[in-house]
């Protein structure tokens, strides 16, 4: 009876875990918006090129995020952040990024591009890192992960994870053909909104973190 229970806790908690990991982190990751800087960086490329970058950065996702997944609380221990304070901070990382959605800022510099032209291999940088794994997807998964007590809920934020990043790999793999059916105007449009959710997502981290306080 005891065993019952517990795999259907396991059960219940894992399928919730993973897909609250997957909802937080989609809109912020955004793999729609990264196709047509990813087209863009990859133009010259073979298909066969392209595709093995695009899965090479769906596992540089999954390997960032797993990381301060497992060890984001064990930093914040030891330069004594707390809970409330990176909501905070991860609140105003997101803000920023979401911003610059809305108001069609690049979300790379122009030197981290410069340097992605240059280079054979762009899959951890500046893909993973910092376009698709920003501060800001980082900043959501420790405060998601400061919230977990058991293992169940540690699976379905990994398998969560895993589903972000293979949609990395999927967006970037499949994503020429609907960026050149839709055209710049309707991919701007469609960056916008997934922009204006970010900031109410980076909205609700502050005040959170602002009402953390008073508790």
């Amino acid at each position: 009876m005891t065993s019952a229970y517990a795999l259907g806790q396991f059960l219940r908690t894992l399928p919730a875990s993973a897909a609250a990991t997957f909802l937080a982190l989609f809109p912020i990751v955004d793999p729609f918006g990264g196709i047509p800087i990813f087209f863009s960086m990859t133009s010259t490329w073979s298909g066969r090129d392209r595709r093995r970058t695009a899965f090479k950065t769906g596992l540089w996702v999954f390997v960032i995020l797993v990381t301060f997944l497992f060890f984001g609380r064990f930093v914040l221990h030891f330069f004594g952040i707390s809970l409330p304070v990176l909501k905070i901070a991860g609140g105003l990382i997101v803000a920023n990024t979401a911003w610059g959605m809305v108001t069609s800022t690049s979300r790379i510099t122009p030197a981290e591009s410069h340097e992605a032209e240059s280079k054979e291999d762009i899959s951890l940088t500046p893909l993973a890192m910092p376009l698709m794994s920003g501060p800001g997807a980082i900043g959501v998964v420790m405060a998601l992960a400061a919230h977990v007590d058991n293992m169940a809920a540690y699976v379905g934020m990994v398998i969560g994870v895993a589903a972000i990043a293979l949609s990395v790999a999927l967006f970037f793999c499949m994503g020429g053909p609907l960026v050149r059916r839709l055209g710049p105007s309707a991919v701007g449009a469609i960056n916008k909104i997934f922009g204006f959710l970010i900031l109410a997502i980076a909205v609700q981290l502050v005040w959170d973190g602002v009402a953390d306080f008073g508790r």
